[in-house]
């Protein structure tokens, strides 16, 4: 089938403002379905090009529409994230059904902020908006997108804002060589926020969540999910800075009684396909051009709507694909595995006063970011990675199971429970669950932060899926930081872990028979 590609085809939103989009049109009079997509990256970036190949879903019978966002590229308005793409969104699904060939059925499709630009679109309810297909994108702002466990996701915010803002001093014919410079230079510059203020970008990025709660609740789709009453296709990977965000929409939406479906892999934001961090699952893990399911890969997926089964997952370690009915799965039990004085890690709860654990936090010398479920500048790889050398710190506890005399397979949401002490009112507690391979490696699954002081600290780990194979050894790390992914706690201090049987401390695992 010959396609036809229309450049810059301008939309009126309500107040007057023109966006412009990419149109890949089927040859013929159609009727088409129109699969949509508004993204503040450009048209022809190649996140966008991938997630979808607007020329092979043309071919297939599909009009497909690339938008720029307002203020972006070649979009008129000002740029203000995430601020207009609730009502942009209704009127540009509104203004894609009137295209000529056009069937009148909308579909929106896209990941991480261009996921989010269809849940707000969808929050509004316009009426020829037929589905959406969000991928790696979040639920709560306040939980993994501007901050996690009160802490500050600043491993994500300066770099976006730095990336977006080039095109915003672009449009002022302004130079941005020096803010390219500034992004090679984060990791030196100890990732200082002043950055921004120095190129009048303050306000155009991520940071603005800081002063601003208006800001968040434009982005917020927690709450909202009564109002999306089309059907979702919901995309995430297990080494993905916003997979707690995509299972909790949908399950969300599961809960709702909407038609839903869920596949999660073993990606990062980024990566999809070997090697994942240091991390090799083979040929069935790639997101695309690799077989996922009986039907294709995931873009297959995606485009044929259909599954078997309405969630499928990757269970790492088995390195294998499997349906399910059901996320959370409903046959997981939990599993409690206590720490203990000496290092180890068991289900045996502790009998008698044991020792307690201590280490001191000091924000001059932070523990540093290495793998895990971020987006950061190429200096800081996602995904998992061998941990040994966290692991040897001062300021890092570790606690070692015996090695596995059975297989145990770990899948859902992973929480820790400390009984913890801390010299001042503020610390940090950042608890990671690894697997320890019998060569030695320790690879991160899942990991957590939480904002407080002492007492009985519970520390959202968020997900995972992996099978513990025989011999291996479940790990678990507590320490304060984990930087520059998050914003380090500036008061330095001791912290204290207990481990007598009143006042156990350990994590919970959801564990399937």
């Amino acid at each position: 089938m010959r396609i036809a590609v229309e450049i810059d085809v301008p939309a009126r939103m309500r107040d007057g403002t023109t966006l412009r989009a990419n149109v890949y049109r089927p040859e013929g009079d159609g009727p088409w379905p129109t699969l949509l997509t508004r993204l503040p990256y450009g048209k022809d970036d190649a996140g966008v090009l991938t997630v979808l190949d607007p020329v092979q879903a043309a071919r297939r019978g599909f009009i497909v529409v690339i938008q720029d966002c307002r203020g972006r590229f070649a979009s008129e308005g000002e740029w203000i994230p995430f601020w207009f793409e609730e009502q942009d969104g209704y009127d540009t699904v509104e203004w894609a059904a009137r295209l000529p060939g056009s069937n009148r059925r909308v579909g929106m499709y896209g990941e991480s902020y261009f996921g989010n630009t269809q849940w707000l679109a969808a929050v509004g309810q316009p009426p020829s908006l037929a589905a959406i297909s969000p991928a790696l994108t979040w639920s709560e702002p306040m939980d993994g997108l501007f901050r996690r466990g009160g802490a500050f996701e600043l491993g994500v915010a300066l770099p976006w804002s730095l990336q977006t803002g080039m095109n915003y001093l672009e449009r002022a014919h302004r130079d941005i060589a020096p803010v390219i410079d500034e992004y090679d230079r984060l990791v030196e510059g100890g990732y200082d926020q002043a950055v921004l203020n120095r190129h009048g970008l303050g306000d155009t990025g991520l940071f603005r969540s800081l002063d601003d709660p208006a800001f968040a609740a434009r982005t917020r789709i927690a709450g909202r999910h009564s109002s999306v009453t089309v059907p979702s296709f919901h995309t995430a990977g297990w080494h993905d800075l916003f997979l707690q965000g995509t299972l909790d929409n949908y399950a969300a939406m599961s809960a709702l009684g909407r038609e839903s479906r869920l596949l999660v892999g073993p990606w990062t934001h980024a990566t999809f396909a070997d090697p994942i961090g240091e991390q090799v699952y083979g040929v069935r893990a790639a997101r695309f051009g690799a077989p996922s399911h009986k039907l294709g890969d995931a873009n297959d997926l995606q485009l044929a709507w259909l599954s078997d089964a309405p969630v499928r997952i990757f269970v790492m370690g088995r390195n294998t694909w499997r349906d399910e009915t059901h996320w959370p799965l409903m046959r997981a039990t939990q599993e409690r595995w206590f720490f203990h004085s000496d290092g180890t890690l068991s289900t045996a709860r502790p009998s008698g006063d044991e020792a307690d654990s201590q280490f001191r936090h000091d924000p001059a010398d932070p523990v540093p970011t290495h793998g895990g479920s971020h987006l950061m500048s190429p200096a800081f790889p996602a995904g998992p990675w061998d941990q040994s050398r966290i692991e040897q710190r001062d300021d890092v506890l570790v606690f070692t199971s015996a090695p596995l005399e059975r297989e145990l397979e770990v899948t859902g949401r992973v929480r820790a429970i400390l009984h913890a002490e801390s010299s001042d009112s503020s610390a940090d507690w950042v608890v990671r669950l690894c697997d320890v391979h019998p060569d030695g490696r320790s690879l991160n699954l899942c990991d957590g932060i939480l904002r407080a002081g002492g007492g009985v600290p519970e520390i959202d780990l968020w997900s995972t899926s992996n099978l513990f194979l025989k011999g291996h050894r479940l790990r678990v790390q507590v320490t304060s930081s984990c930087f520059p992914r998050w914003d380090r706690n500036p008061i330095a201090g001791e912290r204290r872990i207990h481990h007598d049987a009143s006042r156990p401390s350990y994590i919970d695992l959801p564990v399937v028979p």
